[in-house]
């Protein structure tokens, strides 16, 4: 499946959820994640990779540093990970 396919699905639930999610396409800085899901006073950032890839290295400084400013941050490849299922409530 493509990263864009997962991406579609994974936005669709989230927003079926309640969520305002955001797609990012273009920031001001690399590495920053595909999707910001928000609900309750909550952000989380979400990175989509294809089936058995992985992030980056500055992916996953992004990653590290939002998740230390008290945000959650992780990267899936597949509409039905397990850290998903959380938001998909």
């Amino acid at each position: 499946m493509l990263e864009s396919a997962i991406q579609s699905k994974i936005i669709k639930r989230l927003e079926k959820s309640g969520w305002i999610v955001i797609k990012l396409i273009q920031t001001t800085k690399n590495g920053i994640h595909d999707i910001i899901a928000l609900k309750n006073s909550k952000a989380v950032f979400i990175e989509v990779k294809k089936p058995g890839e992985t992030p980056s290295d500055l992916q996953k400084y992004r990653h590290r540093k939002i998740r230390e400013a008290g945000f959650d941050s992780f990267w899936v490849d597949n509409v039905d990970d397990e850290q998903l299922f959380k938001y998909y409530k």
